[in-house]
């Protein structure tokens, strides 16, 4: 049965979407639900809300403070100089940096200039890097220092440029304002257009490149727009409406799909500012919060559990605090009670969305979390439809266990130059297979069971046990491998491995992770390295039992 809270959000909803609502909601060609009456391109959804919120607090970054206006008057100034630069339509235009404004303004000045934001993985090493380039030839890179150095390692000819961004955003991309003149005139923006690359690590290995139109990055903005609206529209009815404008702790990278659009893109709709964090740290946040009256807080479920169990969090004041949101990897059920007791004021919620949705699936929320815990949510309707696929993609009935697929205008177009896998991706109506396995309740809350994928979710980061494999595999004294996720309190799964080395080879743990630490990034490789004395077993298929060894080992 619905809950008073659903019953109330789903009234509010028909308010908002309805006949003279906030939202006109249509169709695309494909029968999709779109919002008709907001800006369908990233060019005039910066230049609309950054002239709506022109005097908001937009980004705060250590001592440097941004409005919306500075960020569309810098942006237009960039988008402007890179068409002077020589980007044209459909060019790739790198950003690898860590967390900073200049990242901001890079993203909305290489969309505006018609490229297509490629945004780098600011973890990965060296021949991550070179795999990544090397696919998707970004003709542009913008990076930070470190970022710089080590795509200039993996040894990918393009125009690469070091932006200081420990100054402020202006003198950090002065040396690409030289090019800055009006006359190079903007191209224009369809909402077919491509919009943006994100990379996903799926079962097979190497990262691949998902591409999404302006429409779709935008719809999936939308779908958690709309949320939030609703929302503030339940608790004006409630009076409860907020009193101070809501502020964002920007601690998520912005390379990965929840702070692009939930966090980042988001914020330009609702007039959030983004207090910027360079890299996690829970004692900063703790200040961050209480300094600049931090409302909502999102991350991974690891981040909100060290802000509960920080020693020094009894001595800021929280209070500002109104919604902990986790999302990009599974919350323990323990952890919801857990954050009801140690932040009363605030309320726990948490999404389900992937890289091939733009983040878009489902959400719960308030008092409904804490009756559901294990559940997911809802579908973000009325712009996000979920189905449980069975034999032959047929959708299953209510309760039935199946692989959970969404469809919705926010879903990417493909995977970039591997019609193989994206082909793959999609059912023919159009759902991306998830990869999870998972069932809807009578109330429409999904929730997730199984995973068909071999993803091993590492505090939010996607790490391929395939891709882990290969790389222990160039070592010449292995001669079996087995990777497989072993669940983990803090970050929800890590990595295991399980090796037999070749006859007669000599190989410690330190030496291997050693080999391993210059071939990947860091939170990719292995927390548990295990040796086996014996060949590991097999199917009869011929391929390692993976399934016998997890459940031998994951104790």
């Amino acid at each position: 049965m619905p809950t008073e809270l659903d019953r109330r959000f789903d009234a509010v909803l028909s308010a908002v979407t309805g006949p003279g609502g906030r939202l006109a909601i249509g169709e695309d060609a494909q029968g999709r639900a779109i919002v008709t009456n907001f800006p369908a391109t990233l060019p005039s959804f910066f230049a609309t809300f950054c002239a709506l919120n022109a005097q908001a607090e937009a980004v705060v970054a250590g001592d440097e403070r941004l409005t919306f206006g500075d960020l569309e008057r810098v942006s237009d100034r960039l988008a402007h100089a890179l068409v002077g630069r020589g980007i044209v339509k459909g060019d790739r235009i790198g950003i690898a940096m860590r967390n900073c404004p200049s990242w901001i303004v890079g993203y909305m000045a290489a969309v505006r200039a018609g490229g297509i934001a490629t945004l780098i993985n600011g973890w990965w090493e060296s021949n991550e890097l070179a795999h990544a380039l090397k696919l998707t030839e970004p003709k542009l890179v913008l990076a930070d220092a470190p970022r710089a150095k080590r795509i200039a390692a993996a040894g990918y000819d393009c125009d690469l440029v070091a932006l200081a961004i420990e100054r402020p955003v202006e003198e950090a991309i002065a040396e690409l304002l030289g090019n800055g003149d009006e006359r190079h005139a903007l191209p224009d923006i369809d909402p077919d257009d491509d919009a943006t690359i994100l990379f996903t690590s799926g079962s097979t290995g190497d990262a691949k490149g998902a591409l999404s139109t302006h429409r779709a990055v935008t719809t999936a903005t939308y779908a958690y727009a709309s949320g939030l609206m609703v929302l503030l529209g339940v608790l004006t009815e409630e009076g409860r409406a907020p009193t101070s404008p809501p502020r964002t702790l920007l601690s998520v990278p912005l390379f990965h799909v929840t702070g692009e659009v939930p966090v980042m893109l988001n914020s330009f709709v609702v007039s959030r500012c983004m207090v910027v964090m360079p890299k996690w740290d829970a004692g900063e946040a703790l200040r961050l919060i209480e300094k600049e009256k931090i409302t909502y807080f999102v991350g991974v479920p690891t981040m909100s559990l060290e802000l509960m169990t920080h020693p020094d969090r009894d001595k800021y004041d929280l209070s500002s605090l109104k919604d902990i949101t986790a999302g990009g990897a599974p919350r323990p059920i323990s952890h919801v009670e857990r954050l009801q007791e140690e932040f009363p004021q605030a309320q726990p919620a948490l999404g389900y969305g992937l890289t091939e949705t733009n983040a878009t699936g489902c959400s719960n929320f308030w008092g409904n979390y804490a009756n559901k815990p294990a559940s997911t949510g809802r579908a973000q309707q009325p712009l996000v439809d979920v189905a449980i696929l069975g034999s032959g993609d047929r959708p299953l009935p209510t309760g039935e266990a199946g692989e959970i697929g969404i469809r919705t205008a926010g879903n990417i177009s493909c995977y970039w130059r591997n019609p193989e896998a994206t082909e793959a991706l999609f059912t023919r109506d159009g759902y991306v297979r998830t990869g999870d396995i998972g069932y809807l309740d009578e109330d429409g809350y999904l929730f997730i069971v199984d995973r068909k994928k071999e993803i091993i979710i590492r505090g939010g980061e996607n790490i391929s046990a395939a891709e882990v494999e290969a790389e222990i595999y160039a070592c010449e004294a292995i001669a079996e491998a087995c990777v497989f996720g072993k669940a983990d309190e803090r970050l929800g799964e890590v990595p295991c491995a399980v090796l037999y080395l070749q006859e007669g080879a000599e190989m410690g743990e330190g030496e291997l992770r050693s080999f391993l630490e210059s071939r990947m990034a860091r939170f990719k490789l292995p927390k548990e390295i295990l040796f086996s004395d014996q060949p590991l077993p097999r199917l009869g298929t011929g391929k390692i039992d993976r399934r016998s060894l997890k459940a031998q080992y994951s104790s």
